[in-house]
């Protein structure tokens, strides 16, 4: 259902100076346009996999009155640097304007608390509906044409890659960070000369692993090189190399590059069981591992 605020949900644009893809945008200056804000982080392998569809829509009604702005509110501190944030746009394909919300401004205004959410503000600046999270694609779509005036057919979106859709049917294991902010049960197991600060575990000598005994399709890892450099790492599913069912960022030896701070995927299988073994051994010291993830 279609809500409405009547303060203007986009009056902390105003404050932010730092622009990717677009000289600043204002609330005045966006007036009589409908806006769709998408809050993001560059490693949230869930706002991943609702790019295509945010994508699609800043494509396909641009010339109907739709802006989207994304708003990139950082999760862990390398997601604050704005090279990183700018490489991840261009790698990704994200060409529509972003706003940079480091001191998380924009994500107070909106009395916001997820990663991914999105906001349809009307031409008045009135926030007319809200998601948090993936999926309800339709159901944003048809909130979007209906603040437009217009109803029309769908866009046809079919992801791929990184954002492919999680196997929800099999998909039996959390989201798991390896620092030590979230307090959180163990469910991973360091070996090796490890730290473990509030972020991330830190290999302090290589070699060292990380094992996890997981249930489901793909396994992801926030991972970040020290500055300048690259680690070697190599990958095992139950004891052997991956084989088909190798992710993106490796190949089916099992072989990896750390080489910039973003999310790897390391595990894509071809069919989904019973829960298996994984372990990642990094061969040159100073990796940063922060959360895997699933799907």
């Amino acid at each position: 259902m279609l809500r409405q605020r009547t303060d203007n949900a986009l009056a902390a644009l105003d404050r932010a100076r730092v622009w990717v893809n677009s000289e600043p945008l204002t609330a005045d200056g966006l007036r009589g346009r409908v806006v769709l804000v998408d809050v993001w982080t560059y490693t949230c392998i869930n706002w991943l996999r609702t790019l295509p569809y945010v994508s699609a829509w800043a494509e396909r009604y641009a010339d109907r009155g739709l802006v989207v702005v994304g708003v990139h509110a950082p999760e862990f501190s390398f997601e604050h640097e704005l090279d990183n944030v700018r490489r991840a746009a261009r790698d990704l394909g994200v060409g529509y304007p972003v706003v940079i919300d480091n001191d998380f401004a924009i994500w107070r205004s909106l009395d916001n608390h997820y990663w991914p959410a999105v906001y349809l503000v009307d031409r008045e600046g009135r926030v007319r509906f809200h998601h948090f999270g993936e999926n309800a694609y339709e159901e944003t779509e048809r909130a979007i044409q209906q603040v437009l005036g217009i109803d029309e057919a769908l866009v046809r979106v079919e992801p791929a890659g990184l954002a492919e859709p999680a196997d929800w049917d099999t998909l039996g294991s959390p989201e798991t960070y390896l620092g030590d902010a979230h307090g959180e049960r163990r469910s991973h197991r360091l070996v090796g000369d490890w730290s473990v600060g509030e972020e991330a575990a830190v290999l302090e000598s290589a070699p060292g692993s990380v094992a996890y005994r997981f249930a489901a399709r793909d396994v992801n890892l926030v991972l970040a090189p020290p500055p300048g450099e690259a680690v070697r790492f190599d990958v095992r599913l139950d004891g052997e190399p991956p084989g088909d069912g190798h992710g993106l960022d490796i190949d089916a030896s099992g072989a990896g590059t750390v080489a910039e701070p973003r999310m790897y995927q390391l595990i894509r299988q071809r069919s989904t069981g019973a829960a298996r073994d994984f372990q990642i051994t990094f061969l040159d010291p100073g990796v940063r591992a922060y959360v895997f993830t699933f799907g």
